[in-house]
């Protein structure tokens, strides 16, 4: 059994995509970087803001971390709440606690906006740990996960029930480079089509309540 579940923010829990891609564009337009197509847009949902910049902008090191600085400076007071939770997943959460599952976040984005985010939207109450990336920092997904588990007092013995859930493929690589499994889910379709079995994915599910009955299975 999955008795411990770690959970994605942008493009899991919520439909992140209005309030990253205006950030995004904002970010591009002020510092005249070249402009991505849409779907190429779409690819910075999820992944570390400074790895986007680079591949899909061009940028070099630097110019990638100012690139977040200004992505940032739009997103905290105005993009954070461009989002809306995914149908269900709260009350999802709910009946997961309820069965026994001890669920925390772990998410690429900077962790005082993930608690602001879960406060807002009622995940909170249901996470044992929330975990993003500190102050100045851009860990990889790999850390995160580390830390949430770390937060969750895990040990080697609790990898077999451990479990991420995420919808893209940094977040499968980030758990089997963990030792534990994730699940892929296409609640919002950000991931390009095989991304997440061919990550290595244990299953992928395309709906909340998918999600629900998998994780109560197993």
């Amino acid at each position: 059994m999955y008795r411990y579940l770690l959970f994605d923010l942008d493009g899991t829990l919520t439909d992140s995509r209005e309030g990253i891609l205006n950030c995004a564009r904002y970010a591009i337009e002020t510092l005249g970087l070249p402009m991505p197509e849409e779907k190429t847009l779409l690819k910075f949902i999820g992944p570390p803001l400074r790895n986007s910049f680079m591949e899909y902008c061009g940028c070099s090191w630097d110019q990638a971390t100012e690139a977040v600085k200004v992505f940032r400076r739009r997103y905290g007071p105005v993009g954070q709440y461009e989002n809306r939770p995914a149908p269900g997943i709260v009350e999802a959460m709910g009946r997961l606690k309820k069965a026994g599952r001890v669920m925390a976040l772990a998410s690429s984005k900077p962790e005082e906006q993930c608690l602001s985010i879960c406060r807002r939207f009622g995940f909170a109450p249901y996470l044992a740990a929330t975990v993003g990336n500190p102050p100045a920092a851009e860990w990889t997904k790999a850390d995160v996960i580390a830390e949430a588990m770390r937060r969750l007092g895990l040990t080697k013995d609790d990898l077999p029930g451990t479990l991420m859930i995420g919808d893209r493929g940094v977040d499968v690589a980030g758990a089997r480079s963990q030792g534990i499994d994730c699940l892929g889910v296409e609640f919002f379709g950000y991931a390009e089509p095989g991304e997440l079995a061919r990550a290595g994915a244990v299953a992928v599910v395309e709906t909340v309540e998918e999600m629900e009955a998998f994780l109560l299975s197993h």
